[in-house]
């Protein structure tokens, strides 16, 4: 299959729309979504000073030595809190690990809260000054536009705009720093930076999307290259927001894959965050999205933990 570059499918969408005709932009991003899966949004409100400070913060623990990083490795944690080494990681039906390393920054929550013993807590790396501060303010404006784009996914569903707000309150969604290294060396046969997945989550949002490599497979059978213009943030469907809508909203294959020689040198940052519902929510199929000719792909609901755990151990980081 070809990759093509499909400016037209990615023309950016400005935030200004949704403060000025929440329903024009609304329209708009649903209307991407149903073609890819993936939409561009420019002009978005996330202070540019938080996102300098959170991605250094990043990169300044990806330069540790390994044995440092290590010590940050939960095991039995199921990659869900602090640090995963890399080639760890691996694309639902892949032989092959990914070439990529992250950290995950999560929700923070009291300790006699009820998902508290389900969430787990975050760690903090003490060799970066301010890790703390940079990680949960990105963290924090990321949660926040995230109730923007479901509102507006809420309105384009025929729904409430304020109709995902509690399902997502306290949901179990992850910062996730990534870090892809240089390929000084030819890559193992087989092996790409970030291999054909779909995303578990609600939505994803992600930053830092500017150095290349990030293609959606398209209906047609056709990988799209995705280059966003900087400063501007790349937003997709995640499987849960799919099964919720009976595949009206897909969630689209998408990879990250090795960069050309003249890139090799260069290493690749990303900061996506997946919105995850509340692990208690019954992921229940919207009336509205079933007809006659659309009917049920999922009569029996499943909460949204449970679906989590069951892909965790598909991509090999639960056992």
């Amino acid at each position: 299959m070809s990759t093509t570059t499909a400016t037209n499918l990615f023309e950016p969408i400005s935030y200004k729309l949704w403060k000025t005709d929440p329903k024009a932009f609304s329209d708009r991003l649903g209307a991407s979504f149903r073609e890819t899966g993936f939409a561009v949004i420019n002009d978005h409100p996330i202070d540019q000073g938080v996102i300098d400070r959170g991605v250094d913060a990043g990169k300044k623990f990806f330069a540790l030595p390994d044995e440092t990083k290590r010590g940050y490795f939960i095991p039995g944690g199921g990659g869900q809190r602090a640090y995963t080494p890399f080639a760890t990681e691996v694309a639902k039906g892949a032989k092959a690990k990914d070439l990529k390393e992250f950290w995950h920054v999560a929700r923070e929550l009291p300790r006699d809260h009820k998902y508290a013993g389900i969430m787990g807590e975050n760690l903090y790396v003490k060799e970066v000054h301010g890790w703390k501060d940079s990680t949960n303010a990105m963290y924090d404006a990321l949660d926040t536009f995230g109730l923007d784009i479901l509102a507006a996914i809420a309105m384009n569903l025929g729904q409430k705009p304020d109709f995902f707000n509690a399902t997502v309150n306290y949901g179990n969604s992850i910062l996730r720093m990534l870090h892809y290294p240089p390929q000084l060396e030819p890559p193992p046969e087989g092996s790409v930076r970030a291999g054909a997945h779909e995303d578990i989550n609600v939505i994803t949002l992600l930053l830092g999307a500017e150095e290349g490599g990030l293609e959606v497979l398209h209906r047609n059978g056709s990988w799209l290259a995705v280059n966003p213009p900087a400063g501007s943030l790349v937003v997709n469907v995640g499987d849960m927001l799919q099964r919720l809508t009976n595949h009206v909203l897909p969630s689209t294959t998408h990879r990250v894959v090795n960069p050309k020689p003249e890139r090799s040198r260069f290493p690749r940052y990303s900061t996506p965050f997946f919105l995850h519902f509340n692990p208690d929510y019954e992921i229940r199929t919207l009336a509205s999205c079933v007809t006659p000719e659309r009917p049920n792909k999922y009569p029996e609901p499943l909460k949204s933990q449970d679906f989590l755990e069951i892909r965790l151990k598909e991509i090999g980081l639960r056992m």
